[in-house]
């Protein structure tokens, strides 16, 4: 991107006095995209995805982690911990090289998806499998930074959900106002709490017209549904990797953000999950991870019943790129069958 840093931007906003930001990797400032096919087959005029694949490590995580890390460097840590399905620890791996910390990240085993681990072991990040879900993780690293072992920077660190704030600043940036509803993911409920208190922010500091505050609209994964159920899943389970979480620990602010917003959180499933994703690649051509696809999904439930009017302005935030967990596209490949490479051949395949 170009212009001032991310933290430069916004500094009136998040900065101390005298704060210092010499970490940057380029994060922020990713396209809002009008989403014209997707939101006609959903009956939406004015459908946008807020797509954060473009940031440094593919996710919206590089927007808090930025100024976590350039806290902890400020405030003379000597490493970073974080519990991390994924995103959380690639990003933490890659803002805390040039920083010089060490970084240690806490896997629940077997739920990672690849393309997130590689990013993290690339990075020099120490990885560490437990033999738990992602809650038994994070437990541990809260008690990991009680004992100042190294400074946590999941999103129960502060720091992370005020950097996380900006998102919603540029989305009323870009539309020149806030958005009608904002509709996004849940998994350990940060983001939908950033992005409640960011629209809070900016309104408060007169950057929005008339102060408008969206709908928060927040969906989980039928498997992973804690909040909608209201009560702790002991065993997540979704295709979604990025979201398969049974106990958040910002449940208490997504709550706030969806009933102060007069929004929803709800569920959706698997099938509707990867349904919606494939769509969005096809139709708009954004390739975003299955765990971004499940806000959309929901719109498009929503949509149907008549609960989001044809003529609002809705925003969904896509909240990592696809590159980031390809498995359930991969599986298509195994149906591919190899042709003879004479171009009679290769027209036939093409219909031609």
């Amino acid at each position: 991107m170009t212009g001032p840093p991310l933290l430069e931007r916004y500094r009136d906003l998040l900065a101390r006095d005298g704060e210092a930001f010499p970490i940057s990797l380029g994060e922020g400032g990713t396209p809002l995209i009008h989403a014209r096919r997707l939101g006609a087959e959903f009956g939406l005029e004015r459908l946008h995805l807020k797509f954060e694949g473009p940031n440094p490590t593919g996710s919206f995580k590089d927007r808090g982690m930025v100024l976590a890390v350039n806290r902890a460097v400020g405030e003379g840590a000597r490493a970073v911990v974080c519990a991390s399905t994924g995103n959380t620890s690639a990003s933490a791996a890659a803002y805390s090289a040039p920083a010089g910390l060490p970084c240690h990240v806490i896997l629940p085993a077997g739920k990672v998806a690849r393309g997130k681990l590689a990013q993290a072991l690339a990075a020099g990040a120490q990885l560490i499998m437990v033999d738990g879900n992602f809650d038994a993780a994070l437990a541990a690293v809260r008690r990991l930074g009680e004992e100042g072992v190294a400074v946590v920077v999941n999103s129960i660190n502060p720091d992370r959900l005020t950097g996380q704030q900006t998102a919603a600043f540029e989305v009323v940036d870009d539309l020149g106002d806030a958005p009608d509803a904002l509709a996004l993911p849940v998994g350990n409920a940060g983001n939908i709490t950033a992005y409640w208190r960011g629209f809070h922010r900016y309104a408060d500091a007169g950057r929005t017209p008339g102060g408008k505050l969206p709908r928060m609209l927040g969906f989980q994964a039928e498997g992973a549904a804690p909040i909608v159920r209201n009560e702790p899943v002991e065993s997540p389970e979704t295709v979604a990797t990025a979201i398969r979480i049974g106990n958040p620990a910002s449940w208490a602010g997504a709550v706030a953000a969806r009933d102060e917003s007069g929004g929803v959180i709800e569920t959706v499933t698997d099938d509707e999950i990867i349904e919606v994703q494939r769509m969005i690649v096809r139709l708009e051509g954004v390739f975003c991870e299955p765990a971004s696809a499940a806000g959309v999904a929901g719109v498009r439930r929503l949509a149907s019943e008549g609960r989001i009017g044809p003529h609002e302005v809705v925003v969904c935030v896509l909240t990592g790129h696809g590159l980031k967990d390809p498995d359930a596209v991969q599986a298509e490949e195994g149906s591919l069958t190899p042709i003879p490479a004479d171009l009679d051949s290769i027209r036939k395949a093409m219909g031609l």
